[in-house]
């Protein structure tokens, strides 16, 4: 085998043993409903959408949270819930520490528990 093949092979090995990343993506889908409809959504303060609507939001092992704004009503503000993704279970038994940490870093040891979030505005 050639010496300059070895790079590339360690990379492949490196990438297969990160089986959450890689089975369940780094972002979930996350649906926001509003009453009244029309509301915007923000994530990480970036607008996202208008309610009723669905965001691809990405996983992160910090808290995250979405900012429910309508003109004449109160900002809302939701904690998007997160649960520990058993499919990175398997990298502790076949990848070990490698696809742990590459995991850990794209947010994929989590996944959003709660898929669907419904808001009532409250005028102001």
């Amino acid at each position: 085998m050639k010496t300059k093949n070895l790079p590339f092979l360690i990379l492949i090995g490196m990438s297969s043993v990160s089986c959450a990343t890689i089975l369940t993506g780094t972002s979930d889908d996350v649906s926001f409903k509003s009453e009244p409809a029309g509301a915007t959504v923000f994530v990480k303060n970036i607008e996202k959408c208008q309610t009723p609507c669905i965001v691809s939001v990405q996983r992160t092992l910090s808290k995250s949270t979405a900012e429910i704004k309508l003109d004449g009503y109160q900002d809302q503000s939701v904690k998007l819930e997160k649960t520990f993704n058993p499919v990175s279970l398997v990298n502790i038994l076949i990848g070990g520490a490698i696809g742990v940490a590459v995991d850990a870093a794209t947010g994929s040891l989590t996944k959003y528990q709660k898929k669907t979030y419904e808001v009532k505005m409250e005028a102001n």
